[in-house]
Parts: C-alpha cells; sequence; structure tokens
C-alpha cells in the first residue's frame, strides 16, 4: 500500500471517489493509504488465516479511526481464493515426483514448515499424496530461517576472534 501514496495515484482516487457509487468505501481505502494502515491491515489477514487454520470460520476485524471492517470468513471461502497457488502447489510437487523418478510411496517422511504449512488444504496436499502417517512438521516459523543460518555457516565461516589468538 506506501507504493500507492504518490501524489498522482491520490489524485486520482480522490477523482473516482466523486464518482464512485460507494464513496464511503473508496474513502476508507483512501483513508488507509494516508495513514499507512497498511502494516495493521496485513496483520488483520494474518490473524484470519491463522484462524481458519484452526477453525471452520472466524471473523476478519480491522478497526482503525473511522474504518472499521467486520466480515465472517470460512475456511471454505478462503480456499476458494486460494485455489491457484494450491494448484500450483499440487503441480509442483507432482512433477518434482515424475522428475525424481521416485513412487510417493518410496518417501519415508515429508516434513512441512513455513506459516503455509499450517494451512489444512496445504497440508492436504501432502497428505493425499504421502500418507498422513508420513507428512510431520516442527518450528514451521523458524526452521527456515534456522536453515539458512547454517548454510550461512558452511558458506562463510566466521574469521576467529583476534581477543582467542595467542
Amino acid at each position: 500500500m506506501s507504493f500507492l501514496k504518490s501524489s498522482s495515484t491520490l489524485e486520482m482516487l480522490e477523482r473516482i471517489r466523486r464518482t464512485a457509487s460507494t464513496p464511503e468505501r473508496l474513502g476508507a481505502f483512501l483513508l488507509l493509504i494516508k495513514n499507512e494502515l497498511g502494516y495493521q491491515l496485513h496483520e488483520a489477514v494474518q490473524r484470519t488465516k491463522f484462524e481458519l487454520s484452526l477453525n471452520d470460520e472466524s471473523e476478519f476485524a480491522f478497526e482503525s479511526g473511522p474504518v472499521t471492517i467486520r466480515k465472517k470468513v470460512t475456511r471454505a471461502d478462503f480456499e476458494k481464493w486460494i485455489a491457484d497457488e494450491l494448484a500450483s502447489m499440487s503441480g509442483c510437487v507432482d512433477r518434482l515426483m515424475a522428475a525424481s523418478g521416485v513412487a510417493f510411496g518410496d518417501i519415508d517422511r515429508v516434513f512441512l514448515t513455513g506459516g503455509s504449512s499450517f494451512v489444512p488444504a496445504v497440508r492436504r496436499i501432502f497428505i493425499d499424496r504421502f500418507g498422513g502417517d508420513r507428512v510431520t512438521g516442527g518450528e514451521e516459523l523458524t526452521s527456515v530461517a534456522t536453515g539458512l543460518a547454517l548454510r550461512a555457516r558452511e558458506q562463510w565461516p566466521a574469521a576467529p576472534d583476534p581477543a582467542e589468538t595467542p
């Protein structure tokens, strides 16, 4: 949203608002842009996605000044919204397995990591292909950073500490 805060974009949105059938909605959008509330809006979206990983429905709630958004969201709705991404993930897994020449049944363990691994529809992609008993996870929100740090340590070993040199 910060990229929308240019004077030309704001002027254009103001012109559109004057003739819009729901000018209050564009006004609220302008308020979000002008007050740089993109991060707060993102946090509200993240909170709702997290709740939908645990429950079949959640309430999206965002309030800031005159902007109040409250909307019931179901997991089924969310899965429709991310259907293209789910199809891409499924296709990627299938292409990888085909290219490797390894059968799905020959895989002992699938370790899911990252925030998306909490999304039931994402987990289902792997459970459907590999079986629920072989799909696992752990430290989903930190394992990628830990792995990158370990790889960086291998790639660029730290210089010796001059205080420890005799």
